[in-house]
């Protein structure tokens, strides 16, 4: 499922390409992202919300294929294409973004390190892999970049938030600055069906230091890979405690 730097890859593309462009007769005045959710803003106050699920894409000017499932044509002859293999995505237009948005916790790339130790402090029996996944509490992680981050900071996907020591904290807080602002630099990973919006595949992939990796390429441990709701986390066993 793409994630914050695939959408966010997405996001800037689209914003540089559709912004001022009028769908229906209504312009378009931004391109916004909130956690894993694209936005598109009209100039009459509404909104198209988009979220990619398994397999969406949106792909500026593109043919129209076998898994596409809507044509979104401007009035000035382009197009863009919303592509979805398993269907699982959705979009739809919304009068205001303020209920969906207000849904989601902080973003993972604005949060601060005193909200991000509040966070640890109020779940402390959560398990840090799935509060890094939590939505509600960090806006844009999912499993590929809550595996990297924790593998950065050499912590452990299962130990409970409240285990953490300050500098083991500090450590993921920057690990999630970092990691996530790499990947939108390489436009992301594409692991199977995620395009950007000009059809091309993310190049982080070759960065992945963890995710659905056999052994750890730092020092050549087999990596574990355990259960935790229903995703699968990898680390390595010796880098991370």
């Amino acid at each position: 499922m793409p994630e914050l730097p695939e959408v966010e890859t997405i996001r800037r593309q689209l914003a540089e390409k559709i912004v001022g462009k009028k769908l229906d007769g209504r312009e378009i005045t931004a391109a916004r992202r909130r956690a894993k959710l694209l936005l598109i803003d009209f100039s009459d106050g509404a909104s198209l919300v988009f979220h990619l699920k398994l397999t969406g894409q949106l792909i500026f000017n593109a043919e129209p294929g076998k898994y596409t499932r809507h044509v979104f044509r401007f009035d000035d002859g382009s197009r863009l294409i919303f592509n979805d293999a398993r269907k699982f995505g959705w979009w739809k237009k919304v009068p205001s973004t303020k209920n969906i948005e207000d849904e989601f916790g902080p973003e993972a790339l604005a949060v601060t390190l005193p909200v991000f130790r509040a966070l640890l402090a109020k779940k402390k029996r959560t398990k840090i892999k799935a509060l890094l996944m939590d939505q509600k509490s960090i806006a844009g992680i999912g499993n590929i970049y809550s595996d990297e981050i924790l593998f950065a900071a050499g912590v452990r996907p299962d130990r409970p938030a409240g285990s953490l020591i300050e500098g083991e904290a500090r450590k993921i807080y920057l690990s999630i600055k970092k990691i996530l602002k790499s990947a939108i630099k390489h436009h992301g990973s594409s692991i199977k069906d995620y395009l950007d919006a000009f059809g091309q595949k993310g190049g982080y992939v070759p960065y992945h230091k963890v995710y659905q990796k056999e052994k750890c390429l730092k020092c050549g441990t087999s990596i574990k890979k355990v259960k935790m709701g229903g995703r699968t986390a990898h680390y390595c066993p010796q880098c991370q405690i």
